[in-house]
């Protein structure tokens, strides 16, 4: 009876994990309870996460603080149901392993040696869980057989490094997750060591799009170019044996130490001061603002154009009637867009903004090697982007100098220019002619408009991680959205429901969506349509679609959304001819994802979204037949029943 109590007084104290941050072997440590670091800084314990239908339970060490971020995760791809009672468990062979009902263990470490006497596993007050060798006398350590340090998911701590191990050839790096609650799927951003430049490094599925600059009095040249010398002290080590950049924090040891995180979207940021150090995701492969990387032009651009762009005064003019009626080509919200798909288009000579300055986000027109330019710096000429190695026409050896022409020559000259001029009106009015009555909408209440969802661009916004912009969330300008459907061409007409119509687009990138028209029954402004936006965005569901920006003209509003190859649903299911392609395994393949989107959406997603008019019709189908829910944010976007094209009061009949 009396070792019955003590073993009861034992688990108890076990229980209460206050001050315990060691395993010892045989010791198990289970979803219930956690290893504190001995001062109290952070906590190793399994946390759950909503993984398709199922609860699912990784091993994870936090900051302890409110809202604390995972600084690491033992088995991101490799999580385990929380209903198999998940153990983490230190073995008498010294093995360090997560156990459960379930399947097979998930080894962390298994040490081939014989000759050790003593293991424990720590967790220490730097966040690194260590498995170590220690003195059977005092308990000192010997040496480290393994650690978490040494397996970096996407947040880099004070102490951890990055880089190199030559003698094991084990690489330090971090890597995003695939969704902001997934840990599960794996990001295409990579923060990397460049052992040869000594700098970091940003990469996109392997091309690099960001670099620190070099490192020089104390900081990298582009990470927080005015506070890093206050915040970070940096160390570099090279030898024969490994090569990696590790840093400390330089602030209040007071105050909690930083953290940094790869987000899914590109941008590496300081969780806990809330501090963008890098943007990547805004690297275009065109600038290199603040450290990006410009990206290798196509093969057969090389030579042909220069690899910047000044303002020139003049006009270009069609040399190639046979092309005169190629319509310009609407992208973007600003210069930068359109110097990226100019410099990576070897046939373009330049761009302007016929509606609007490069600041107002109206959209740029392309020249391409069916014009010339003809140069004029009279101040009443328009201003052209082009690149700099785009010459002029030569001069011949006889002509006279620049304002001493004589009366024939500058007939000849007059001539031709007003040639020149009355064929570019002419362009301009079929082109005008050919879009709608809105097109040249760059009035006062465009620009007002436009200025605003500029202004919304850059705002910060909440997220999972704090207050972080998304950039990936695009502002279409009017003429983008009729240049890529073809001015709402029936051809490109997708299909017709509740909430307008569908039409499939293209972009001056090459990407292919869909664009939907809103009825104007919404009754919302920009503001109330803009918060709703924000709302559907943060829904990031692998079965639902994926909505990738949005336009505002008038009282028009329209979203841009990822196109579907197969179409929707009902496209197959109501065929006698088409349904013979759902077999039974892609027919419960399609279910599972439905039932996956919906649970996330009901259950699982940051805002609770109730669809209210789920059919086949509203079930899209990728390239693989995987499927996607759509129009699972409408509900949210109308605020009033949409009496004018139904008569339905929710849902469809």
């Amino acid at each position: 009876m009396k070792h019955t109590i003590i073993l009861i007084i034992l688990a108890s104290l076990w229980t209460c994990h206050d001050a315990i941050d060691t395993l010892k072997p045989g010791d198990t440590l289970n979803s219930t309870s956690s290893l504190v670091s001995a001062l109290g800084k952070f906590t190793l314990n399994f946390i759950t996460k909503p993984i398709g239908n199922s609860e699912m339970s990784f091993l994870a060490i936090l900051r302890i603080k409110t809202k604390a971020n995972k600084a690491w995760i033992a088995n991101p791809h490799s999580p385990v149901l929380s209903s198999s009672s998940p153990l983490l468990t230190l073995d008498f062979n010294n093995t360090l392993k997560i156990t459960h009902r379930n399947g097979q263990p998930f080894i962390l470490s298994a040490p081939n040696t014989t000759s050790i006497t003593s293991v424990v596993a720590t967790l220490l007050d730097s966040g690194n869980f260590v498995l170590q060798e220690v003195s059977p006398v005092n308990g000192s350590t010997i040496r480290i057989l393994w650690q978490s340090f040494d397996y970096p998911t996407d947040t880099f701590l004070p102490g951890m490094k990055l880089g190199v191990d030559h003698i094991n050839e084990h690489v330090w790096s971090l890597l995003s997750w695939g969704s902001s609650d997934n840990p599960v799927s794996s990001g295409p951003f990579s923060l990397e060591w460049d052992t040869n430049a000594h700098q970091l490094k940003i990469k996109k599925s392997g091309v690099i799009y960001w670099t620190s600059g070099v490192f020089a009095d104390g900081r990298f040249e582009y990470i927080l170019p005015d506070v890093s010398k206050q915040r970070y002290n940096f160390s570099i080590v090279s030898n024969q044996n490994e090569d990696y950049l590790t840093y400390t924090s330089l602030d209040d040891p007071n105050d909690p130490e930083p953290e940094w995180v790869l987000y899914t979207r590109g941008a590496l940021f300081e969780y806990g001061a809330q501090v963008d150090i890098i943007r990547a995701q805004n690297c275009d492969g065109y600038n290199t603002v603040g450290g990006c990387v410009r990206r290798d032009r196509p093969s057969d651009c090389v030579g042909k154009l220069g690899d910047d762009f000044e303002i020139k005064k003049g006009n270009f003019t069609i040399i190639n009637s046979a092309n005169a009626s190629r319509p310009a080509n609407w992208i973007g919200t600003g210069s930068e867009d359109c110097k990226v798909t100019c410099w990576q288009n070897c046939s373009c000579l330049g761009f302007d903004f016929p509606f609007g300055s490069q600041t107002t986000g109206a959209g740029c027109r392309f020249w391409s090697v069916d014009c010339a330019f003809i140069e004029d710096l009279s101040t009443a000429t328009q201003s052209f982007v082009v690149p700099n190695s785009v010459t002029l026409p030569p001069k011949s050896p006889d002509s006279p100098p620049r304002g001493k022409i004589n009366a024939t020559h500058k007939g000849l000259w007059i001539g031709t220019s007003i040639a020149a001029l009355l064929v570019i009106g002419f362009c301009i009015l079929c082109y005008r002619l050919r879009g709608t009555k809105f097109m040249l909408s760059a009035g006062k209440n465009g620009t007002k408009i436009q200025k605003k969802l500029l202004k919304f661009m850059k705002s910060e916004r909440p997220t999972d991680h704090g207050n972080i912009r998304h950039p990936d969330l695009s502002v279409f300008t009017y003429e983008s959205v009729l240049a890529a459907t073809s001015n709402f061409s029936e051809a490109n007409k997708l299909g017709q429901g509740g909430f307008g119509p569908v039409y499939k687009g293209k972009l001056a990138t090459g990407r292919e969506v869909a664009v939907k028209r809103l009825s104007k029954c919404s009754g919302q402004g920009t503001v109330e349509f803009k918060n709703e936006l924000i709302l559907i965005y943060e829904l990031q569901h692998t079965n639902l679609v994926q909505l990738f920006g949005f336009c505002i003209h008038e009282e028009e509003k329209m979203l841009i959304y990822e196109y579907m190859q197969n179409k929707s649903l009902d496209y197959f299911l109501f065929d006698s001819i088409r349904c013979l392609q759902l077999d039974w395994k892609k027919r419960f393949g399609i279910i599972e994802g439905i039932t996956q989107g919906m649970l996330y959406l009901h259950k699982y997603s940051r805002t609770k979204v109730i669809h209210r008019d789920l059919k086949a019709s509203n079930i899209l189908l990728d390239e693989n037949m995987n499927p996607k829910i759509a129009d699972f944010g409408m509900a949210r976007i109308f605020t009033q029943e949409l009496e004018a094209n139904t008569v339905r009061v929710v849902g469809t009949r």
